[in-house]
């Protein structure tokens, strides 16, 4: 009985351990090509923005930002032209 206590305490801490290491999930980028051809501007727009998002982000990364002033800072790296 002791031991599948102990085995079901390392598997549930192994778990955690790997939940806390997987980095949050991010939105794919859209890909223009695989959508309708009436919704295809749109996409491409959604898709540029999506770069530029990403782009700002590993910026603030570059830069070291905190996680309190990131969302200004790509808010206005974002409108920069």
């Amino acid at each position: 009985m002791r031991y599948r206590v102990t085995l079901l305490f390392v598997a549930a801490t192994l778990t955690g351990l790997a939940a806390a290491t997987v980095p949050a999930r991010t939105q794919k980028i859209v890909d223009p090509k695989t959508v309708a051809p009436e919704f295809r501007e749109a996409a491409e727009k959604r898709q540029a923005e999506q770069i530029k998002l990403n782009e700002c982000n590993n910026a603030a990364k570059v830069a070291k930002i905190q996680k309190r002033d990131m969302a200004q800072y790509v808010a206005a790296c974002f409108d920069k032209p």
